[in-house]
């Protein structure tokens, strides 16, 4: 509740207004088994697949439970646990310390995830590990671009910089303008395949009032990263703060479009 209290008020989950009380309601409300799919981050590569083809892909080297003694795949590579959020490790040279990125693992599989913050979501995707190829040139993280979709139609884009390092983030309209408050940051260049993302989050947030798709752009090529029903799990503070009503507002109209529901 910090987020609310640093700004004098406590979140209205009766009438909910803002974007962060709207993901509050969400997941009090619980996931269905089609949004758990869509954010297991080994079954949502083949509802890309199917929807926009298998080149939006990040390849996969290794899924399981348990990672092997010794690394068996050139670096550098990504562990990921498939069924929580901001379990990464970057394995970057064989000089890392492959114990430590194998205890860390084991803590994300011994870990109930979906109950920490109250997202069930996570608690209905298998407990697992993925690896994949780093994507870029290590060892700078690519930028990340998550795209905000409320009723099928991009609205924001949200710009992730610095990610391992001072990691912020800037927020833009789909016009590519501005809308969260200068930094020293200039505005973020648009990626080349802009167009393409948009299309591709469109299509894949089809169906939902609101979806956060996550992008990559690596050497010209869109890449797909994971799919989000829970930003930030409704804690992220906004800069001004009348950007938490703005897209409040965004998905309240979607939700008054009655829009289909995910496919079970």
């Amino acid at each position: 509740m910090t987020y609310w209290w640093r700004h004098g008020r406590w979140p209205n989950l009766n009438d909910p207004r803002t974007f962060t009380e709207l993901v509050q309601v969400r997941k009090l409300a619980g996931a269905d088994a089609a949004m758990a799919r869509m954010a297991d981050k080994v079954a949502a590569k083949a509802i890309v697949a199917a929807q926009l083809g298998s080149d939006w892909l990040i390849p996969t080297l290794w899924h399981g439970t348990e990672l092997p003694e010794q690394p068996v795949w050139s670096t550098p590579f990504v562990v990921k646990a498939r069924h929580g959020c901001n379990q990464t490790a970057f394995v970057l040279n064989d000089a890392a310390d492959w114990n430590a990125v194998r205890a860390r693992a084991a803590r994300w599989m011994a870990a109930d995830y979906g109950y920490w913050l109250d997202e069930d979501l996570y608690a209905r995707i298998p407990r697992g590990l993925i690896v994949e190829p780093f994507m870029g040139s290590a060892p700078a993280l690519p930028i990340d671009y998550k795209f905000y979709v409320f009723a099928g139609r991009v609205e924001y884009v949200q710009v992730h910089l610095g990610r391992g390092g001072r990691h912020r983030w800037i927020l833009l309209d789909r016009s590519w303008h501005r809308v969260s408050a200068a930094s020293a940051d200039p505005d973020p260049l648009a990626p080349a395949s802009l167009a393409r993302m948009i299309v591709a989050a469109e299509v894949l947030a089809k169906g939902s009032d609101f979806l956060r798709v996550d992008l990559y752009e690596i050497g010209g090529r869109p890449l797909f990263g994971e799919m989000t029903f829970y930003p930030g799990s409704g804690l992220d503070r906004f800069d001004p703060v009348a950007l938490d009503h703005r897209l409040g507002a965004h998905w309240l109209r979607a939700l008054a479009q009655e829009p289909e529901r995910v496919a079970a």
